[in-house]
């Protein structure tokens, strides 16, 4: 049953896609706003596929890395729908929606995984990944936003006040968006990597073991915490803040597909 809701889940970020990008083709707000209610509905379905999936077969996003893959879309998913309570920002689901779809594309061919290895069970090990997949979400939110923000600075200081410019979110509410999900997701992946490093500890005698998935968690959260800082102690904003968000988030691309390509401790996942 849980895979029939991630299917209708997967068709909902389909349409919504789609919707999004009409948006931008036929430069009409109205699309995108049809679009919210689409995404809304997909992320619903997607949250009972993954209730389902945890309470029937008692599966967390940490089994494997399509597990992951589909958490990681919902809290994206999610974290955007609730930015559009407060801002006016719903054409920047143009940027979200494609990425919750891609990532659901790729989880998608894992959906067959219905156990979880001995080494995975424990409340620290849930902890631990959902909390860090959480924050690392928001953070991805908050690079979507800064990329978004680049193009709408670029365009009104060239004076290039076209219908894309009118069309995305002001400069202040994506500036916002990015402040608030760093507030919010920095502190979860530190939580996060918090409660898997005192699991580790537990199970294999050491906090730290030199392992590439750490190696750039932590290059990740340094980045972050850099900053977090320029933004509370300096006072950082707008285009600086943006581009920064976006370097750093690849640090957290590096960790979320770098087991394809590096031995890792984290091969499970």
């Amino acid at each position: 049953m849980d895979i029939l809701f991630f299917k209708a889940a997967l068709f909902g970020y389909l349409l919504s896609t789609c919707g999004y990008m009409a948006s931008l083709i036929l430069k009409r707000v109205s699309a995108a706003r049809i679009s919210a209610w689409v995404l809304l509905a997909a992320f619903v379905l997607h949250t009972v596929s993954l209730g389902l999936r945890a309470g029937g077969a008692g599966l967390t996003p940490a089994v494997n890395l399509h597990e992951a893959l589909s958490f990681f879309s919902w809290a994206i998913s999610g974290g955007y729908l609730a930015f559009q309570l407060k801002t006016r920002t719903r054409v920047l689901g143009a940027f979200v929606s494609p990425a919750a779809l891609i990532l659901m594309l790729a989880a998608a061919s894992g959906l067959d995984v219905i156990s979880i290895p001995e080494s995975l069970e424990g409340g620290l090990v849930a902890a631990h990944v959902i909390l860090s997949l959480t924050g690392e979400a928001l953070l991805g939110l908050a690079c979507l936003a800064g990329i978004a923000y680049l193009l709408q600075d670029r365009w009104l200081k060239h004076r290039r006040v076209t219908g894309y410019s009118r069309l995305l979110p002001p400069l202040g509410d994506l500036d916002r968006i990015g402040h608030i999900c760093l507030l919010i997701g920095f502190p979860l992946l530190t939580f996060g990597i918090a409660a898997g490093s005192i699991w580790a500890g537990s199970v294999w005698g050491s906090h730290w073991s030199w392992d590439s998935k750490q190696i750039l968690t932590s290059l990740a959260w340094l980045a972050y915490a850099v900053l977090l800082h320029q933004r509370l102690a300096i006072g950082w904003t707008g285009r600086k803040a943006a581009v920064l968000s976006i370097a750093a988030f690849l640090f957290v691309l590096f960790t979320l597909i770098g087991n394809a390509f590096f031995r890792s401790v984290h091969n499970f996942v």
